[in-house]
């Protein structure tokens, strides 16, 4: 005589096996909250029973709660492993699998059911995950532009852009120094390159106040720098990432700290100024610092009058045989060396008599004698000056 079969459960013995197997599987992965499942548990339970697929509309739920755990930062790996649990924990009571011996070939077609109905699940809330994700990391880096254009260009809204500094690892409470650099190839967000400064600069615990982004091509870090070793650490992990200029052709200003958002502004303008400038006076360090350029700053406020210094100090140098540049180049070293021609010649690796030789024609035709010490300050402000304006091409 063949063993009665086991008795569906009821509704309440039901929603309460459904209940047990959703926290287990919320357990199984991470802790959770089971809630996630939505009406997983049931619809596998009726699909098992009737012998039926899910249903499209009942597919599409899922594809949802994937949008909503992704909104959630939920993660994807925490999300499947909740639906797979509940599957396999709920496989031990379901009707076919309790009457197995009555029945083989119905726990047959209840596996398929359920691996069927697990796999409809989890790619719709895969499909879900991903799509929201995307959108949310859309939103995201638009935000983060937005908030780098906002913080470069002072925005208005100074307590709008304190409150969401923190969101993007910046405290705008204390001083603060911007870095701007540029390359052969423009730098562009989401590059290998960029993403290895970043990590650099945040340290190992990721939690360094600086912010990396991009800009116009060029790749601008704006960092807490309440003293000039904090600048100096960020400038020596920024040339271990960068390596060598003459490989990429980098080079970079940075801006004086400044307290507040009106800080990084004052600074990122800084930065830009000294990166242009370094290049016109010929720094040769890749680094150009606004700090050490602030007399060349102090005499272009105001062009006319840089200008009509440099060309009533050395206009005489106009139309020299062999040009203008030589000239110049010799004053530098003579004036860095402190008067010295010996240590000029050394420097610029020519005899002594060629250096004085230059001396002496800077004096005939300028009627400015270098040499002399009443006579050398004007000469070297007038030298910066057009090392600054590009003189005399630029300013001519």
């Amino acid at each position: 005589m063949p063993e009665p079969r086991p008795a569906q459960p009821d509704a309440t013995r039901l929603e309460a096996v459904l209940q047990v197997v959703a926290q287990d599987a919320a357990r199984d992965a991470g802790g959770i909250d089971p809630a996630l499942l939505g009406d997983f548990l049931d619809a596998v339970w009726r699909a098992v029973v009737s012998g039926r697929r899910l249903s499209t509309a009942r597919t599409a739920r899922y594809r949802a709660v994937g949008e909503e755990a992704a909104a959630s930062g939920v993660a994807l790996r925490a999300l499947l492993d909740l639906y797979l649990s509940a599957a396999w924990r709920l496989w031990r009571s379901l009707p076919p699998v309790q009457d197995a011996a009555a029945d083989p070939e119905g726990v047959v077609t209840a596996g398929e059911v359920v691996l069927r109905a697990t796999d409809d699940a989890v790619a719709a809330l895969t499909e879900g995950y991903q799509i929201a994700r995307r959108q949310l990391v859309r939103r995201e880096e638009s935000r983060r532009r937005e908030f780098v254009d906002d913080l470069l260009a002072g925005t208005s809204d100074l307590p709008g852009l304190l409150r969401r500094a923190p969101r993007y690892g910046l405290d705008l409470t204390g001083p603060h120094a911007v870095c701007v650099v540029r390359a052969d190839a423009p730098f562009t967000d989401g590059t290998p390159k960029v993403a290895a400064i970043e990590r650099r600069l945040q340290g190992a615990q990721a939690d360094a106040d600086a912010l990396v982004a991009t800009k116009d091509g060029a790749l601008v870090l704006v960092f807490a720098a309440p003293d000039r070793a904090a600048v100096a650490e960020v400038l020596d992990r920024l040339r271990d990432v960068l390596g060598s200029p003459q490989r990429t052709g980098w080079r970079a200003g940075v801006g004086r700290p400044g307290p507040g958002a009106g800080g990084v502004v004052g600074s990122y303008e800084q930065a830009r100024r000294a990166l242009e400038l370094g290049d016109r006076v010929g720094v040769t360090d890749p680094v150009a610092d606004a700090s050490d350029l602030l007399v060349y700053e102090v005499l272009l406020r105001d062009r006319d009058v840089a200008t009509d210094l440099v060309e009533s100090t050395l206009g005489g140098l106009r139309g020299v045989r062999g040009g203008i540049e030589p000239f110049l180049e010799t004053l530098e070293a003579y004036l860095a060396a402190g008067g010295n021609a010996t240590e000029a010649a050394r420097r610029l690796h020519l005899s002594v008599r060629a250096v004085t030789y230059r001396l002496a024609r800077v004096r005939d035709l300028t009627g400015t004698d270098p040499t002399r010490p009443a006579q050398r300050f004007g000469v070297q402000a007038a030298v910066l000056a057009a090392r600054a304006l590009g003189w005399p091409g630029q300013a001519s």
